[in-house]
């Protein structure tokens, strides 16, 4: 993995990749360069006027790119539903969950789940559950699943999924990003026990302290002004470039021989530099919290992931 950069992407043509968050930060970074070696690209994203200008910012820089905006809110179900099923492809070669909300204030999604678990979790959980029989169908097809190094903060909560009991706002997300890896932990065990009848790879990243908007939009919301320009400034003093903290997710998105249920970050502390593998908390390996935790995601989504039962 030293010094693994862009330039080691492989040749994506002919490849189909659908990206959530993708009109801007780590999103539409990774969408460029997946583009840009070939593949075409679907940038889900929740603004379809965010959709479009992310498609014509990303045909600037790459001429002839192969991608198209498609409209997908992770905090509504009916809409992720709309999205999976409209998808025209009869391939799905990579599903980079990448989009997320971060420490934002109390608040539920349109089916009534609190905020942070609803749209990092739960909408992704449904869309790869969604998503499934054509990614089943792609040999070599990947499910990545960006996850965060503030996971290590707070494992979930299973009598709590929701944090109805206690609302912090740092701890819900940190709950939503070890779901994350407790998600893609339980994918790879349910996959592997097909005993390789599909090959499909789940695999975890996280892009370490980058520089994207996910820090403010939370202090926006509440109208904390000074905390949002000092959220600013911070990330423009210590943390890394999106192109930077897109490497370790292209990574584990591309490279070849990246294992089932792996766990990439940047190299140095879990903050920046180059892809290597990560610490992961314990918990995230848990068989018994991650089976708990898919059986009450698929009863809160009402998507079941018929083909991985026992």
């Amino acid at each position: 993995m030293t010094g693994w950069n862009t330039g080691d992407i492989p040749a994506l043509s002919g490849r189909v990749a659908v990206v959530t968050g993708a009109n801007g930060g780590l999103g539409l970074v990774i969408s460029r360069e997946l583009a840009r070696k070939g593949a075409t690209v679907v940038l889900a994203c929740r603004s379809e006027a965010r959709g479009r200008a992310a498609v014509e910012r990303l045909l600037g820089e790459v001429p002839g790119a192969a991608v198209e905006p498609a409209r997908l809110d992770l905090g509504d179900l009916a809409s992720v539903r709309e999205f999976a099923h409209g998808l025209p492809y009869e391939r799905i070669d990579l599903l980079v969950n990448n989009a997320g909300v971060m420490a934002m204030p109390h608040g539920t999604t349109a089916d009534g789940f609190e905020t942070q678990f609803g749209v990092n979790h739960l909408g992704h959980f449904a869309l790869t559950g969604l998503l499934l029989p054509t990614l089943l169908a792609t040999p070599g097809a990947r499910v990545v699943t960006v996850s965060s190094f503030m996971h290590l903060l707070a494992n979930v909560d299973a009598r709590d999924l929701n944090s109805v009991r206690r609302y912090g706002r740092w701890t819900a997300y940190a709950r939503s990003k070890s779901a994350n890896l407790l998600f893609t932990h339980e994918l790879s065990r349910r996959l592997a026990a097909r005993d390789g009848a599909w090959d499909v790879r789940a695999v975890a990243a996280h892009p370490g302290y980058a520089d994207t908007d996910l820090s403010v939009v939370g202090p926006r919301a509440e109208g904390r002004h000074l905390v949002e320009r000092l959220a600013r400034l911070r990330s423009r003093v210590l943390a890394q470039s999106p192109e930077a903290g897109a490497l370790p997710i292209l990574y584990a998105a591309t490279a070849p021989g990246v294992p089932s249920d792996s766990f990439t970050g940047p190299s140095f502390a879990m903050w920046r530099g180059a892809p290597a593998p990560s610490r992961r908390a314990p918990w995230t390996r848990d068989d018994t919290t991650a089976e708990r935790l898919w059986a009450a995601s698929e009863r809160l989504t009402g998507v079941t992931y018929e083909a991985l039962r026992a």
